[in-house]
């Protein structure tokens, strides 16, 4: 394990969180480049089996240029939601052509801004969206690849906030309508479509709900060529889930693997597939420093300096998150809220929970939160962006630095205002 204790202290890799702590404060994140190379290398190894595939990573849950980096070592392309995820991928040495840009909400200009970089291709969501790519496409003499992303109307049994195949999601093309949407975009001039898409939803642990969406995408496949569609590529989403809580599972990737293998015996195309929380969730801690110890009835508040706007997952939908002292004092354990300083009631990180005794002072870590954690960071009551670690066996490296919220989007009086001041 990456982050373990030894001697008392708990480490990431080679080296004491404490020390961490003494050279950039809290909270910090800190991630461990052996933790991610580790996911990384099991999803490649349990997909070794299928031929034709493209493997992208997510962006979105972890933008950090060292995360991309290293996972472009072990093939990655980059899956985007956004402009500035395509400029995360460049600088994260991703090639142009190793980029699918997806999400419902694509710009005008976000799109022309991807065909001029020479994006491999785009997830449409929508047919509208797909009428402008290929305008946009023929003004510039090109044509644009492309996938058509399918709501297959399936339960991923997972949290609502992040399941995205529901009859009332945003995503996709309902499975009924895709068809003659699939029609429609094809005869389009500057679109070169390709196949489908798929993305169910996110922490997936149970593998049933990807095995039926996949089938009925493999049934839309043969309905589409049955039409004489050229098919070639097929996007099967991410999802895989990862486990939080000490003593859980997360997705079984060998399985998955196996799965989609016997699910799509036949098809004839390349498969893509869009990890993000399952690289890098476990690459990654918060640390934190525990501000005071408030007494209250029935049970104490353990006040962290982490928050919210550090990490929002527990406040977006009650996610758990392991609160482990660094340096535990005792065995004793005893039953706390733990909450942060952000002046919300949301501001909580675990409510009524048994953990190991903390006094005013100790570090601790949020675990498991190299996903979604500094990506959906902000300045709310006006905190800094906290920095960020990167640990390499007995090295660590401040790869970004504590951002007060003033530096990170410049603000000014209007005019005559100052002057009245």
């Amino acid at each position: 394990m990456s982050f373990q204790m030894r001697d008392g202290t708990l480490h990431a890799e080679g080296v004491l969180l404490p020390a961490i702590a003494d050279a950039v404060g809290t909270p910090a994140y800190v991630y461990s480049a052996t933790a991610l190379r580790d996911a990384a290398r099991s999803f490649v190894d349990a997909l070794a089996p299928i031929a034709r595939k493209q493997l992208l990573y997510a962006v979105k849950a972890n933008p950090h240029p060292a995360i991309l980096h290293t996972l472009s070592g072990f093939g990655f392309g980059a899956d985007i939601v956004s402009g500035g995820e395509l400029q995360a991928a460049r600088a994260g040495g991703i090639a142009p052509d190793a980029i699918v840009y997806s999400g419902v909400g694509k710009t005008r200009e976000e799109m022309a801004a991807a065909l001029d970089a020479g994006i491999g291709r785009f997830n449409i969501e929508h047919e509208r969206e797909g009428e402008v790519l290929s305008a946009l496409a023929r003004a510039r003499g090109v044509r644009a690849t492309a996938l058509l992303r399918v709501n297959p109307l399936v339960d991923a049994h997972t949290h609502a906030k992040i399941s995205t195949a529901l009859t009332d999601s945003k995503f996709g093309i309902p499975y009924p309508e895709a068809v003659p949407v699939y029609r429609r975009l094809a005869a389009l001039p500057g679109l070169k479509l390709q196949g489908v898409a798929v993305h169910i939803g996110s922490q997936i642990t149970d593998l049933a709900p990807l095995c039926t969406a996949y089938r009925k995408i493999g049934a839309l496949v043969t309905a589409l060529r049955g039409q004489e569609y050229s098919i070639t590529h097929v996007d099967l989403g991410g999802g895989l889930g990862v486990a939080y809580r000490a003593g859980e599972a997360g997705a079984d990737v060998v399985a998955y693997g196996a799965m989609v293998v016997r699910e799509t015996a036949g098809w004839d195309v390349t498969l893509l597939f869009e990890p993000g929380r399952f690289l890098v969730a476990a690459a990654g801690v918060l640390l934190t420093r525990v501000l005071w110890v408030k007494p209250a009835q029935p049970h104490p508040f353990v006040i962290v300096d982490a928050a919210m706007n550090d990490l929002a997952r527990p406040a977006l939908y009650d996610a758990w998150h392991d609160f482990v002292p660094v340096r535990p004092c005792s065995s004793e354990r005893f039953v706390a809220h733990v909450v942060g300083p952000v002046c919300e009631s949301g501001d909580s990180f675990a409510h009524a929970r048994a953990i190991e005794h903390v006094e005013e002072g100790d570090l601790a870590v949020l675990a498991t939160a190299g996903a979604y954690g500094a990506a959906m960071a902000s300045t709310y009551n006006a905190r800094a962006l906290v920095p960020e670690v990167w640990v390499d066996g007995d090295r660590f490296d401040i790869v970004s630095d504590r951002t007060p919220a003033a530096l990170v989007r410049s603000q000014r009086l209007p005019h005559g205002m100052a002057e009245s001041a």
